[in-house]
């Protein structure tokens, strides 16, 4: 990011250029909501490519692979559905694609289906099937890091009572070429991922074996696809979710035994861990998504389902901004321009289709005679007023042309 003053002779203004400019101290705005998904669902992904975020697959009244894609002016559109209907899936980018990699259906005759199906969404929005997972599995992670999107962990058994964890990690670069990293120090599905850095990080996780093992460990791949084991999460749990922010990977909320945590731990740029404020209350099966200066954590289940959403900056400081408009959990977070959307999710009684954007904005004030525009306008605009104050979305790209002015 950055700006540049450029000053100019002629018509007795100096002109302030803005190019890609993301300062410190913007705002979160809660939009008017977009377009819904078209049925309520849950267990969903959510992935970002060009000027798209992508919601996908779920279940709700059946098990869909429906695709819906949001512009950066919220704008929904629909495009070829997945090879494959299926949720519990996860989604990451990279180059110009965004993957949707495993899920499992059900039906009573053939019980629980685990996939290995790899769906390509590129920057049009057209589709292509990759090589497929190396392992069917659901409940798995996906982040990104350098020239790859992997895919880590799951469940690669999942029956009633019985949840088999794995610790595969298959690696997609910009051509879509697989390959298979060293896998993560410990098999575990319902973990959570993001990226830092030079890093792509999986943390938490659970398995249901003899001993019902969860875990804290937090597994980093490098650009080189190398691994190392980081500083442990500040408790065991899983169904917590991942989000970044400036220099910081964040994990945020979980469960364990009956247990809920409102635990945020950080990890900057050299995974080196600290622990920022809680979220403002303790919640599993949440999302994650990043808009300008936050990161956003949504939803989720206290006991009883939830619509608050705490923000992180890129200081760590914590703030609640507008809940959600239903209160739910299972829900997908996804990022496109200067929003982060939530979609979908459910409570003991509803599966939701709705969508919620929160919008970074940075304030700023314009004094008399100048005239400005900026990314969001279509014509320029003249202040008449003694100053005149803005909100204008996150990163800022315009001008303002300022006269010679006086502050006293």
């Amino acid at each position: 990011m950055g700006n540049a003053i450029i000053s100019r002779r002629g018509g007795g203004y100096a002109t302030i250029k803005f190019e890609n400019y993301n300062p410190d101290g913007n705002t979160l705005v809660k939009a008017n909501s977009p377009t819904a998904l078209n049925a309520g669902r849950t267990d969903l992904a959510g992935a970002s490519v060009g000027n798209y975020a992508l919601f996908v697959g779920g279940y709700g009244s059946s098990t869909y692979a429906d695709v819906y894609a949001y512009n950066a002016s919220l704008t929904r559109s629909t495009t070829t559905t997945l090879s494959q209907a299926r949720y519990s899936l996860a989604g990451a980018s990279v180059g110009d694609y965004a993957l949707f990699a495993g899920g499992l259906t059900y039906s009573s005759t053939s019980g629980y289906i685990l996939y290995t199906k790899v769906d390509a969404y590129n920057s049009s929005l057209t589709r292509s099937t990759p090589t497929s997972l190396s392992v069917g599995r659901c409940n798995l992670a996906g982040a990104s890091v350098g020239n790859y999107a992997l895919f880590a962990g799951g469940y690669s058994s999942y029956a009633a009572g019985t949840y088999i964890g794995s610790s595969v990690v298959n690696a997609y670069n910009t051509s879509l070429v697989r390959s298979t990293p060293t896998s993560l120090s410990q098999a575990r599905g319902e973990l959570a991922a993001t990226s830092v850095g030079d890093y792509a990080l999986f943390a938490g996780g659970h398995i249901q074996d003899s001993s019902s093992t969860n875990y804290s460990t937090v597994d980093a791949y490098s650009t080189s696809l190398t691994r190392s084991t980081s500083t442990a999460l500040s408790s065991t749990k899983y169904c917590l979710a991942g989000a970044n922010v400036g220099n910081y990977a964040l994990f945020a909320g979980g469960f364990i035994s009956g247990t809920i945590y409102s635990t945020v731990d950080a990890y900057n740029t050299s995974l080196v861990k600290s622990t920022p404020t809680a979220l403002s209350e303790k919640r599993f099966n949440l999302a994650g998504a990043s808009a300008g200066n936050y990161a956003l954590f949504a939803g989720g289940s206290s006991g009883t389902y939830t619509p608050v959403v705490d923000a992180y900056d890129t200081s760590l400081t914590r703030s609640t901004t507008t809940a959600l408009s239903q209160a739910r959990w299972e829900l997908a977070g996804a990022s496109v321009g200067n929003y982060a959307l939530f979609g979908g999710g459910s409570d003991s009684s509803s599966k939701y289709s709705t969508v919620d954007a929160y919008e970074s904005m940075t304030e700023l004030t314009i004094f008399k005679d100048s005239k400005y525009k900026f990314q969001n306008m279509s014509a320029e605009s003249t202040v008449s007023s003694a100053f005149e104050t803005i909100t204008v979305p996150s990163p800022i790209t315009g001008y303002v042309k300022v006269k010679n002015t006086t502050i006293s």
